[in-house]
């Protein structure tokens, strides 16, 4: 098999996310691509949570619906799935829990008496399916070991034997053969994006937790003191934004992390970011919604809302990556230039891209080349808002004896100093927003803002922004369409879409909201979406559903 997918199914409580992360380390080790979609209801104990991971010699970021292998630790996980299954499949089981007899494709394993006999806990059957299906695929002994020895810090031991009567229990009906291919990583999109942070030269994060940006806060507090970050738990959103802020009035470069919900409390401290020139990275990691919404599910939401947030005018960076390698480049370049331009930088992310598990390349996430922040040379009385033709004013930061350092939420002068004479109030206004103007020239001369894949000549373009990039850009190819991915939101590199447009006559937009955001934004630039589609039930699209849908549109394009 070069391309196969594995779906693993329990209730919540499990540990499904986890014997996920094992199977896929396996299938790494092996020298696959590897990527992992969860799927998991807001619950700690009870409900029905999986995850499919697909597996595939090319580079792969998006699942597919067909089953190769299920492994189902409850019979509410084969009843749901079953229907996925291929005709040439097999699937993996608790005997003691389901009870169905298929000796061709299926392999039931005694569990519960496995873990009795050997005084284990419930939460190590799913060691117990993971032996069985590398035993089932043909995967040798010690490679499990010597996975679940890099993966598992406690118990190692006690899993190591389960895994193996596990292993012991079953027998093999395929062989998974090895890849001559050095092992990659596995990375979250949280955990791309830190790193991309960090390579900016992150020195502080601070969150509170909030579904799915929350394993960014977890995966930097693990990292910290390597990396020498202060990572702050905060009591709630307001303090978080200004922390961070007071982190950058020290010349220490910070980011923070939310959902929409959560950057609802940030909108005076980021209108703040704004007035004051403080530089601040914002993750917004969006779902489905209003309000509450779908805590633990995907959307594009929050497109509009992280352009027009806070009040007042002024000018702002939204970036909205792809996929791991585009969420650790964007996550370093948003950094650098909320720091060159002094200004809020907001990172679109949503559940798919931030919990995803892909494997990390990291010669395609392309080497950043980092803007400098202009600095203070200790030349006459300092003006922290000194009116440039840019409108960035050289830096200094606290405590500096030969400089005052004032800054202010308030209209001011170029000293800092609060004013309300409208003369200065309009200069001031005016250098604040020239700032917008020389970042798009500057990401446009560059950087590749808007990015094109796919079949350059075709008349049809498939229009998708964040985490629809992958899905978008496996369908389309397969039907010989193009893609046009805007990755910079604000300000909008228009050049460069009206570029990716020659030769387009059908634009076709995929989003996972249910108004078209997309859509809405470009119509400002006088380009026009005939055909949307558009998903809202807070779950992606997957490969199959999507090629069925674009297939409509080109069946409709081409009829005489």
């Amino acid at each position: 098999m070069k391309d196969f997918t594995i779906l693993i199914g329990g209730k919540a409580g499990d540990g499904i996310d986890r014997a996920s992360v094992i199977i896929g380390q396996i299938l790494s080790h092996l020298g696959y691509y590897v990527y992992i979609h969860r799927d998991y209801p807001s619950l700690i104990r009870g409900g029905h949570t999986f995850s499919i991971i697909r597996a595939s010699e090319n580079k792969v970021s998006a699942h597919r619906d067909e089953i190769d292998i299920l492994i189902a630790l409850n019979l509410e996980t084969l009843n749901l799935h079953r229907k996925n299954l291929k005709e040439k499949c097999f699937y993996i089981y608790d005997a003691e829990q389901i009870k169905f007899e298929d000796q061709v494709c299926g392999i039931g394993i005694p569990i519960n008496s496995i873990l009795k006999e050997e005084n284990a806990p419930d939460l190590m059957r799913n060691s117990c399916l993971i032996g069985a299906f590398c035993k089932t695929s043909g995967i040798e002994w010690e490679i499990v070991e010597k996975t679940l020895g890099m993966t598992i810090p406690k118990h190692l031991e006690l899993n190591l034997k389960i895994a193996k009567r596990g292993f012991d229990t079953s027998r093999q009906l395929l062989k998974i053969e090895k890849i001559n291919r050095e092992p990659l990583p596995l990375l979250t999109g949280n955990e791309a994006i830190g790193l991309g942070l960090i390579m900016a030269g992150l020195d502080a994060y601070a969150g509170y937790p909030m579904t799915p940006s929350s394993g960014l806060l977890h995966f930097l507090a693990s990292v910290a003191p390597e990396f020498n970050l202060k990572v702050i738990h905060a009591e709630n959103e307001i303090s978080v934004i200004m922390m961070a802020l007071g982190f950058a009035y020290a010349g220490k470069k910070a980011a923070v992390g939310t959902s929409g919900g959560g950057f609802c409390l940030m909108n005076e401290g980021l209108s703040l970011s704004g007035m004051a020139e403080l530089p601040v990275v914002i993750v917004l990691g969006q779902r489905t919604g209003p309000s509450t919404g779908l805590p633990t599910y995907t959307g594009q939401t929050e497109l509009f809302y992280a352009i027009h947030a806070g009040h007042g005018e002024f000018s702002r960076l939204v970036v909205a990556p792809g996929d791991c390698e585009q969420a650790f480049y964007w996550s370093a370049l948003a950094l650098a230039l909320a720091w060159k331009y002094q200004i809020p930088a907001i990172i679109l992310s949503d559940k798919t891209l931030a919990e995803s598990l892909y494997s990390f390349d990291f010669e395609k996430a392309s080497k950043v080349n980092l803007p400098k922040i202009i600095m203070w040379e200790n030349g006459d009385s300092y003006k922290r808002y000194l009116n440039t033709k840019n409108g960035i004013s050289p830096l200094s930061f606290v405590p500096k004896y030969s400089a005052v350092i004032k800054v202010n939420s308030y209209e001011h002068d170029e000293y800092g100093i609060t004013t309300e004479e409208p003369e200065t109030t309009k200069l001031m206004q005016e250098k604040r927003l020239r700032k917008s103007q020389f970042l798009l020239d500057e990401i446009e001369k560059n950087y590749e803002c808007v990015k094109i894949y796919g079949n350059v000549e075709s008349e049809i373009a498939v229009l998708c922004w964040g985490s629809n990039v992958p899905v978008c850009i496996e369908s389309a190819t397969r039907l010989g369409l193009k893609v046009i991915q805007p990755v910079i939101i604000h300000p909008f590199p228009l050049r460069q879409l009206e570029y990716a447009m020659i030769g387009v006559k059908e634009l076709v937009l995929v989003e996972c909201n249910a108004t078209g955001q997309m859509a809405e934004l470009i119509k400002h630039h006088r380009f026009t979406v005939k055909t949307k589609i558009l998903k809202y039930n807070g779950r992606p699209f997957s490969v199959n559903d999507l090629e069925q849908l674009l297939q409509v549109v080109i069946d409709e394009y081409i009829k005489p």
